[in-house]
């Protein structure tokens, strides 16, 4: 799924014209967009929790190469599903 079948989605569910349908989904990621920039966590009820954690410094290999490459920290979005979307397995 790609963000313009969820457009299309809000437009057949909401009947809302699609330039309308289309700056509500924007709305909507620019919002989430910020909140995890700013290390803020997101609680969707029924789907999951977004959250930023540390990563810590590694080391890894250029595959061309196999020089050793040192991995910079730095945070990672990670995605925990809520118990409706783990009972979808």
């Amino acid at each position: 799924m790609i963000k313009q079948d969820i457009i299309q989605h809000v437009v057949e569910r909401t009947g809302l014209p699609r330039s309308k349908s289309e700056a509500a989904v924007d709305a909507i990621f620019e919002r989430l967009k910020q909140a995890l920039a700013s290390g803020d966590r997101i609680e969707l009820r029924g789907f999951g929790v977004f959250n930023v954690r540390p990563r810590k410094t590694g080391i890894g290999r250029n595959p061309r190469t196999g020089t050793e490459v040192t991995i910079t920290p730095g945070r990672a979005v990670r995605f925990k599903p809520g118990k409706e979307l783990q009972l979808l397995d």
